[in-house]
């Protein structure tokens, strides 16, 4: 009899088991958001070093997306033309710190913003990515997290790149599109700040 019980309760504590460890993994995979995957490309390529008073002060992530809109090209017919990023930045514990839009510029939560200028550039892993870069950075926000901000980094960029198609006649003109990226934006402020 006990044999019997046994065999009828192994298969039921194995199936247990594996619907714990299904949950377990569920939930892992439902406590990692945007930022999870953040912070584990290559390092920066030598073109994009910021200047040697310069040190990083702290990363974001980037999730979002890049605009473009379908004008008319200078060399005749059409193109989709970027207009501006969109994104939300995340720190390393996956909270939402701020925000990345036209400018370009990078807003903390606590209102202190800085606005970039590309200096150099660098093509991303794919043809799909948007170019990595390093800008130089002016603070036009209150005192806060983006004051001391001397230079910026994009990297480890992930899409957002204008689409192949879609853009190619007057009757597409004025067309929007969203194309979804992710990016690592490391900040650099002057050393002993």
């Amino acid at each position: 009899m006990t044999s019997i019980a046994t065999a009828v309760a192994q298969p039921r504590l194995h199936a247990g088991l594996v619907a714990a460890a299904l949950c377990a993994g569920l939930l892992s995979a439902c406590a990692s958001g945007p930022a999870a995957q953040a912070y584990a490309g290559k390092p920066a390529p030598a073109a994009l070093k910021p200047a040697d008073n310069e040190q990083a002060a702290f990363t974001w992530h980037a999730v979002g997306s890049q605009i473009y809109e379908c004008r008319a090209s200078d060399k005749g017919g059409w193109a989709w033309v970027f207009v501006a990023p969109e994104a939300d930045l995340f720190n390393q514990k996956d909270e939402k710190v701020g925000t990345h839009g036209a400018g370009p510029h990078w807003t903390a939560l606590d209102g202190s913003k800085t606005v970039g200028t590309v200096k150099a550039r660098a093509d991303g892993e794919r043809s799909s990515d948007i170019p990595l870069l390093l800008l130089t950075a002016k603070s036009t926000g209150t005192p806060g997290k983006m004051a001391a901000v001397t230079s910026v980094q994009r990297l480890n960029t992930e899409g957002g790149n204008a689409p192949a198609r879609g853009c190619a006649t007057q009757a597409d003109a004025g067309k929007r599109v969203k194309e979804g990226y992710t990016a690592d934006y490391v900040f650099f402020a002057a050393k002993n700040t």
